[in-house]
């Protein structure tokens, strides 16, 4: 029987970092809810303590409907500065293509993140929806730091649902794990995402690869997609 998250009221299904993967494979396949990867149980504490934060009790159905009425690329792009989007901004933040793409990240919420061990526990929350872009806001995940407000992802993920179906596998208390069914087809393509990407999260390349165009390679070669915010 599926277990409970203290704070958290949706089933949880405990397994290992090594397993968890094909424990999400098997519980999407189910179709009794969209399940996400959420890490250990520090990960899971994390999570705990967004979703009860004082004055972050906003309705589901009041994020979704506020997720609707934001455009994407335009509304993900006026988050930040005016400044990085101008020419020369883009230009230099673009950078070379890389000879070779960075390694791919993969599932990173299931395995510590300095050694890449699988955890000995992980868990994995079942979401209350046939939709994976609407779990942050049954979560009410984000809205701290540079990380988007749930609203906002929402809309993001369900707009790259749509282009490259990518899907929520795992989130953990700073961390999203996305896997695409298409990848970018030409280096363009790869450069238009890589910007979006940027723009809804800054460090997985000022902290990260770089530059967009070592991003862009990474589209180009991996299904999985990583976001972090500091």
């Amino acid at each position: 029987m599926p277990l409970r998250a203290a704070g958290i009221p949706y089933p949880r299904i405990e397994t290992t970092g090594a397993n968890a993967l094909a424990e999400w494979e098997r519980l999407r396949r189910a179709g009794n809810g969209w399940p996400v990867i959420v890490g250990g149980d520090e990960a899971l504490a994390l999570i705990g303590e967004q979703f009860e934060a004082e004055g972050n009790a906003v309705a589901v159905d009041v994020i979704l409907a506020a997720s609707r009425k934001i455009r994407v690329p335009e509304d993900l792009f006026a988050r930040l500065d005016a400044e990085r989007l101008s020419e020369e901004d883009k230009a230099a933040l673009a950078g070379d293509w890389p000879e070779s793409p960075p390694p791919e990240t993969g599932l990173t919420v299931a395995s510590d993140i300095l050694t890449g061990k699988p955890h000995d526990r992980v868990h994995i929350l079942l979401i209350p929806t046939s939709d994976g872009a609407e779990v942050p806001a049954y979560l009410r995940w984000g809205g701290w730091n540079e990380c988007p407000a749930p609203e906002m992802h929402v809309a993001v993920l369900r707009d790259w649902h749509a282009r490259y179906g990518a899907e929520l596998v795992g989130l953990s208390g700073d961390i999203l794990n996305l896997r695409a069914k298409r990848r970018p087809e030409t280096r363009e393509a790869a450069l238009t995402l890589a910007t979006e990407q940027f723009f809804y999260c800054t460090d997985i390349v000022e902290q990260g690869v770089g530059s967009t165009s070592a991003l862009a390679a990474t589209l180009m070669s991996s299904d999985w997609w990583f976001f972090w915010w500091d």
